[in-house]
């Protein structure tokens, strides 16, 4: 795999003196050019170690956290403790009304399902949650659909730029739809052994793929309800992380109505339930699979109604991001910022499981208390530096990622400083804990000359810069910034790299996918003793260096032309500005 090369040469705004990475994480780098110099930054204290690191993520992962839930005990203790060490930092509160809480109006929804298939004039019962997961964003104390007909729609896409259209105008309003997870993937016409690089990306995952937008497609259709194909090679992770995600509490932004992106009734169906739901119909699921790679597939009507329940009780709560803001030292720009965000919420604590308390805490180590703790030692780099940038820097620690990127999603609609003097998220989500890295990864590389930020400060430390190795995964729209970017605002996202120091080849990636089978989304996911955290300290110096030059910066980051979000950000933009 090539090393990403910058579409331009980085121009002294976007460059980043040497001497943050060894003053601020002691990198080793090689002395940086003059013009690469900034006397600003100058000898500042060694403010980042991977001790003071690890120590948060232990705090924010222990038992007493209760795996940092929303509206929980937990969510309290989780902000008390980031706005104490912003406040000991010396970060000023980053809400205007001089608080360090954003508050994020929820609503808490716990589903019970009931549900049957009847096909061949036989009734088949849907175990739950062994072979479906249910849930409703209705306020209503019990949402029934009776005799749903059932339809298969291929992957529930339309998708105008590919001429692609899996519904073809049919009328499925009231219906139950069937869809499979992620793009339908096309094979190459020159090489059927790869994806055609035309069609959906080829290997990557376009936002066509993600859950979210198959429920939305559906949702717009008045669809009754949704199940997804649960496929763990397609979907990038376990039916059992499906289970821990949405069969006990879900959440919502509040609103006064239902959820338009949402229908009545939201499901995910095992793949064999699915195959035995097609065979009682007398269909072949595997066959029907490969007519949805075609455009001209047909919707196909499984000769099967569905019969759902589901049992909703639900409360109005009030979460809270966390925001701390250190103001920049140009009287001219420092009503301009940079954000840095990381979620704090992870899946709380479930009684139901077996075992000691310890054992039935979600406790999110890896995701996300590590990205929390790279957060609040940023901000104390940068409050460790002589003179503040120019522009000022804005930590968010968002609440409700878990549950649909909800802190996010409900911050870009109310900003506490507006997204047209916003210019660029710096997301994190899972740092390295593994060991120093060679490379470096970024999720949507090419999406923004953001990147050539960080391929310049990855070079001073002698490292490269790639693209995601699993772009099929479609992990840009299962994070934050996505919220962010979808409203233009240029986004950056790191994950590892693969080619560890003084490990055997493979090892990164051996490690990523046992944490997926594993670890991810469950109550395994806590502080390991080999954990090395000499890797995540130098990406936090990418991520410091990145942010840096931001703040200096002449101009402001821009999208790459053809980007699919660059329309929304030169309509945010619209009017002068640097």
């Amino acid at each position: 795999m090539k090393p990403y090369s910058p579409r331009l040469a980085p121009t002294p705004a976007f460059a980043v003196s040497c001497v943050i990475f060894i003053a601020v994480l002691a990198s080793g780098c090689a002395q940086a050019p003059a013009a690469m110099q900034d006397a600003a930054v100058a000898n500042p204290p060694a403010a980042v170690n991977g001790a003071d690191f690890l120590q948060h993520i232990t705090v924010l992962s222990s038992d007493d956290f209760e795996g940092r839930s929303v509206g929980t005990a937990g969510e309290a203790r989780t902000v008390s403790y980031i706005t104490e060490q912003f406040r000991q930092m010396g970060v000023r509160p980053g809400n205007p009304d001089g608080s360090f809480e954003q508050a994020v109006p929820l609503t808490r929804f716990v589903s019970h399902p009931e549900a049957a298939v009847t096909v061949g004039g036989t009734r088949m019962a849907l175990r739950y949650p062994d072979d479906y997961v249910a849930f409703s964003y209705e306020r209503s104390a019990a949402v029934n659909l009776k005799g749903s007909e059932m339809v298969f729609v291929g992957y529930g896409v339309k998708a105008p730029e590919y001429d692609w259209d899996d519904f073809k105008g049919r009328d499925l309003k009231g219906k139950t739809l069937v869809v499979l997870i992620n793009d339908p993937q096309i094979p190459d016409p020159a090489d059927p052994t790869h994806l055609d690089p035309a069609m959906f990306k080829g290997k990557a995952m376009t936002y066509y793929g993600r859950w979210t937008y198959k429920y939305e497609a559906a949702a717009a259709l008045g669809a009754a309800a949704v199940l997804i194909v649960h496929e763990t090679a397609a979907a990038a992770y376990p039916y059992s992380v499906v289970v821990n995600s949405w069969s006990r509490d879900n959440f919502d932004l509040h609103r006064d109505g239902p959820n338009p992106n949402f229908p009545p009734v939201a499901a995910w169906l095992t793949v064999d339930r699915t195959r035995a739901l097609f065979n009682a119909a007398g269909l072949d699921f595997d066959a029907l699979k490969r007519s949805a790679l075609r455009r001209d597939f047909q919707p196909v009507n499984l000769h099967a109604t569905l019969d759902v329940t589901v049992h909703n009780e639900w409360q109005d709560i009030s979460s809270r991001n966390v925001v701390g803001l250190i103001e920049g030292s140009d009287p001219a720009l420092k009503d301009q910022y940079v954000l840095y965000t990381a979620h704090w919420d992870h899946f709380g604590w479930d009684p139901r499981l077996p075992g000691t308390k310890h054992e039935q805490i979600f406790h999110g180590a890896l995701d996300n208390a590590s990205g929390v703790a790279a957060l609040l030692e940023l901000a104390r780099a940068f409050r460790a530096l002589p003179v503040p940038p120019r522009r000022s820097i804005l930590f968010i620690a968002t609440t409700g990622e878990e549950r649909g990127l909800l802190g996010a999603q409900f911050y870009v609609r109310n900003p506490l400083h507006p997204l047209r003097d916003t210019l660029a998220d710096i997301n994190i989500d899972g740092m390295n804990l593994w060991g120093r890295t060679r490379d470096v990864q970024v999720i949507g590389l090419g999406n923004s000359d953001l990147d050539d930020a960080l391929a310049a400060a990855a070079r001073a430390q002698g490292r490269v810069v790639l693209a995601d190795q699993r772009p099929e995964n479609g992990s840009f729209y299962r994070a934050d910034q996505f919220e962010f970017a979808k409203q233009g605002l240029p986004a950056l996202y790191i994950k590892p790299g693969d080619d560890y120091i003084g490990k055997p080849p493979g090892f990164g990636q051996q490690h990523k996918d046992a944490y997926t089978a594993n670890t991810y989304h469950k109550v395994a996911d806590t502080v390991q003793p080999d954990w090395d955290t000499a890797g995540a300290v130098d990406d936090l110096g990418l991520l410091f260096s990145v942010g840096y030059a931001v703040a200096q910066g002449a101009r402001y980051p821009q999208w790459t032309a053809g980007t699919e979000f660059k329309a929304q950000r030169d309509r945010t933009m619209a009017g002068p500005r640097p």
